[in-house]
């Protein structure tokens, strides 16, 4: 197996399915299909709200929210901006421009529970060493920016501990039941897809809850980034999720960032110089001493 592989499945539909194949996993996948004009209809009608996004997107860039509305009307939203439709025709045509040729998703849409009226999800970090079992390290909430319907960091959501966006949901006991299933969740997700891919060393869940806190895996991130972690005023889940990420990456080639490329450059042509420049210093002083000899 290559290592790229080992590092990262980036099709959405392929994560997908390769869970669709766990029955203790399928209850939890919001129904998902492939991108049309026949299924966003379909889908619309049965569930009246769903998420389409593309199949290689990361960090939330091209999710669309789209909703039927009262009086057959249609609407949907596109990063900050709300689009509204008379006629559903016309919101696959304008739906068209963002999705072009490119393939896409429709997934069915979750009402997620909010915190100061804003909505969230929650990530579940979950790693393994290189022949140890797989490890729930990390659980944390992702507050949603306000204008917008993904909760991405890079998007502008705000990473939180899971408790504060909670605690107006679920006393502490129920907190920790949750938890514990979640974790457990994501740990299952992890083992399946270790099935198929078995050099993967860590993986990223992220988890929808609705009004009754049935968890929903919204999206699983094979190559997740551990610094939102750094975001917690608790730096204790940091440090451990930090620790299995670098034993997971320590054998990959780090490549240099262009800037430290140049300045490494730099210092070695600045090096060079002061070498060379001794040397000349060696040689006149040699050539003054014979002359003065002489």
């Amino acid at each position: 197996m290559k290592s790229s592989q080992a590092q990262a499945i980036r099709s959405k539909w392929n994560k997908t399915k390769l869970l669709l194949q766990h029955g203790g996993i399928k209850r939890f996948i919001p129904e998902t299909r492939k991108y049309s004009k026949a299924n966003v209809k379909s889908m619309l009608e049965k569930y009246g709200m769903v998420y389409v996004k593309p199949d290689l997107g990361t960090f939330g860039k091209g999710v669309m929210k789209v909703e039927k509305e009262a009086g057959q009307r249609f609407a949907y939203q596109y990063e900050e901006k709300r689009l509204e439709f008379k006629q559903l025709d016309a919101l696959i045509t304008s739906l068209s421009k963002h999705t072009g040729k490119k393939s896409y998703l429709i997934q069915k849409g979750i009402h997620l529970l909010r915190h100061q009226n804003r909505y969230f999800d929650i990530r579940v970090m979950v790693q393994r060493k290189a022949k140890g079992p797989w490890e729930a390290t990390g659980i944390i909430g992702r507050l949603g920016h306000p204008r917008k319907i993904v909760t991405n960091y890079h998007s502008g959501g705000k990473p939180m501990a899971i408790e504060q966006l909670l605690k107006s949901h679920l006393p502490q006991s129920k907190q920790a039941e949750l938890v514990k299933k979640l974790n457990e969740l994501g740990i299952t997700i992890a083992t399946q897809l270790q099935k198929t891919y078995p050099n993967f060393r860590q993986i990223g869940v992220d988890i929808g809850l609705d009004r009754s806190f049935t968890p929903w895996i919204i999206e699983v991130n094979t190559k997740p980034d551990p610094y939102i972690f750094n975001q917690l005023t608790d730096k204790s889940m940091y440090r451990k999720v930090i620790s299995y990420w670098r034993l997971a990456n320590e054998k990959r080639k780090v490549t240099v960032p262009s800037k430290e490329k140049k300045n490494s450059v730099k210092d070695k042509d600045e090096n060079k110089d002061k070498i060379e420049n001794k040397i000349k210093m060696k040689i006149t002083l040699k050539t003054q001493k014979k002359v003065k000899s002489s």
